[in-house]
């Protein structure tokens, strides 16, 4: 059965999301969305001796948190697919140490939790898993000594950066039609966009095109407009990001200006002071599992659209002056 729409997207007939677990720093709690996560930390330590070994309890915290918070066994789950932005995605990796669970381990930046979710739902639909689950996440205090500068220099921040988001979320994909809180209908892996931007702090304006390009071409597969959605969520571009998407695809013939919601936009408040909002792998998939999973449950979501953005560089090729590659992958989920 051809299980393919247009050039590029993906039909899921039976791809169920069963439940989600969302695990927030104590930023993240104090932000706009601090009332709807399942656990904020009380400190970025996590009762660990470092920030990496905090991140890594993450991971393990928020797979046992959705295992309890939907009733599933652990043996239950045939697959762990995921990923962060430490080298080698440590975090999760490592803390895979402690299931039997076959695991995947993903990269795409900031857009893995999407890429997690669609490959998840290939290995569903297709037959080949009964239930998996499908995590990111981040932590801002191992990621600014990555990718930019030890915490102790208080190097002043950029108007046009973002906050990496301290989190995880997992969510539970299942062929189980009874267990969904919603299904995952169609999707659409990305392709690699790179408008030659250089400047590293400037996310949101390297990855729009990226969102832009994925998203027009879901749109003219499925013959389906920002209209037939609630709601269009992007991973993290940030509040200058989302401007520069509305005004690229508006170009293209489609109008986000009423619908589109950037996932690293909406975590924090202004009073916190990270200029362009939140960036970072744990941004997509903590407001799904946590905002998203919350508006479908209540009937207020009939259709989504979520389309997870991933900045595809690395300190090397930066300190190399390389530019930027960026990556979307795109979900329909539907009640």
């Amino acid at each position: 059965m051809n299980k393919k729409l247009g050039s590029q997207t993906l039909i899921f007939d039976n791809v169920n999301v069963k439940e989600g677990f969302a695990l927030a720093g104590p930023k993240e709690q104090q932000g706009n969305l601090g009332n709807v996560f399942d656990m904020c930390l009380e400190n970025d330590k996590f009762g660990e001796k470092s920030f990496e070994k905090a991140e890594c309890k993450m991971f393990k915290t928020a797979i046992d948190g959705v295992l309890q918070k939907s009733n599933t066994p652990v043996n239950a789950i045939d697959s762990v697919l995921g990923g962060d932005l430490l080298n080698q995605i440590v975090s999760v990796s490592f803390a895979m140490r402690a299931y039997e669970s076959s695991f995947f381990g993903l990269y795409n930046a900031c857009g893995t939790f999407a890429e997690s979710l669609l490959l998840g739902s290939c290995l569903i639909d297709g037959g080949y898993k009964d239930k998996v689950i499908c995590i990111s996440g981040s932590h801002f205090s191992t990621a600014e000594r990555q990718y930019r500068y030890p915490l102790e220099l208080g190097v002043l921040r950029s108007p046009v950066t973002q906050w990496t988001a301290t989190g995880a979320g997992a969510s539970i994909l299942s062929n189980d039609t009874t267990e969904a809180v919603c299904r995952i209908t169609r999707g659409i892996a990305g392709r690699v966009i790179d408008l030659g931007i250089k400047d590293v702090n400037n996310m949101g304006a390297a990855m729009a095109p990226a969102a832009c390009d994925t998203l027009t071409q879901f749109f003219k597969d499925t013959g389906s407009s920002p209209d037939d959605y609630n709601k269009i969520f992007t991973g993290d571009l940030g509040k200058l990001g989302k401007k520069i998407l509305i005004d690229l695809i508006k170009e293209n013939g489609f109008d986000l200006s009423d619908k589109l919601e950037d996932c690293g936009a909406m975590l924090y408040t202004d009073k916190q002071q990270t200029y362009q909002g939140g960036s970072g792998a744990a941004c997509s998939a903590l407001v799904f599992n946590s905002f998203i999973l919350n508006n479908f449950k209540s009937g207020n979501y009939k259709k989504i659209l979520l389309a997870g953005t991933g900045a595809l560089l690395s300190p090397l090729t930066s300190f190399q002056g390389e530019s930027v590659p960026c990556i979307a992958h795109c979900l329909e989920v539907c009640k």
